[in-house]
């Protein structure tokens, strides 16, 4: 009954987290593709190579359901993905749409027409890969209208927060606000587009101002994948335990793993 977890790094280990304290009992298998990591420079077709490369080793797993903790991968991959490679009985799910039913307040499979929602001014911080895609925009639009996204890529962020550097992380986030506050002065809402972001949340309100609304994923994909299997139960795989697996060196992705959740942690190879 277990079910996968794919990110290129370690921030999907803060989607993982939240829906194992929110589902205790479901095997979690997680696969961070450290040995490509960081996906936000790659390019699409790069993307999409690795991740259904690390898509299929969690099916290995028994995993039929892979949940894609990446924004990156979910914006360049997933839609390639679902519409032309995907075999009967498996699913891949991505981290947009939890954020895009919270905002405008309706639920995934509402096939409705766009309709008005409350938030009208939008800042989307996300990696440049995230950014060029424009899929936030694209699954947005599906849903409201009359919404203003103004996108930020955060370069460097990522690579500060994988390396610990919480200082210089800080430093970068607030430099990226006060860029995107330089064409949208009064944001309603923003959007952590990166699954890495949860961990620099604090940062992020610091700079928007406590009026911003601030979105964050983890709690939300957790909240969305409970609902989701309990109305499509045959997608728990066969598998029946949780594991930590990687691409990269499982001793030192162990220590950067540890030194990013502040609890122990270890990975086997991939």
């Amino acid at each position: 009954m277990a079910v996968g977890v794919f990110d290129s790094g370690l921030g999907g280990l803060t989607v993982n987290q939240a829906i194992a304290a929110r589902m205790p009992d479901l095997p979690l298998v997680y696969l961070g593709d450290n040995a490509h990591t960081p996906y936000g420079v790659r390019d699409a077709d790069d993307i999409y190579d690795l991740t259904c490369r690390g898509v299929e080793r969690l099916w290995e797993e028994g995993c039929d359901l892979v949940i894609l903790a990446c924004n990156t991968a979910s914006a360049a991959a997933l839609r390639r993905m679902q519409e032309s490679w995907l075999p009967e009985g498996k699913r891949v799910l991505g981290v947009f749409v939890p954020m895009i039913e919270a905002l405008t307040e309706r639920r995934w499979g509402d096939n409705s027409p766009p309709r008005e929602v409350q938030v009208k001014h939008v800042a989307l911080f996300a990696t440049p890969a995230t950014v060029a895609s424009r899929a936030f925009q694209r699954e947005l639009a599906f849903r409201a209208i009359g919404v203003d996204v103004e996108a930020q890529p955060c370069g460097g962020v990522v690579d500060a927060i994988e390396q610990g550097d919480e200082l210089l992380a800080e430093a970068l986030v607030t430099s990226h606000v006060e860029a995107l506050k330089r064409r949208m002065p009064h944001p309603e809402a923003a959007i952590l587009g990166c699954t890495h972001y949860p961990l620099m949340q604090a940062a992020f309100q610091k700079a928007l101002g406590p009026d911003v609304t601030v979105y964050s994923q983890a709690n939300l994909v957790a909240e969305s994948l409970e609902d989701y299997l309990k109305r499509r139960p045959e997608m728990l795989g066969s598998g029946t335990r949780s594991r930590f697996l990687t691409t990269g060196d499982p001793v030192r992705v162990s220590g950067k793993a540890t030194q990013f959740l502040r609890h122990g942690i270890s990975f086997d190879q991939a």
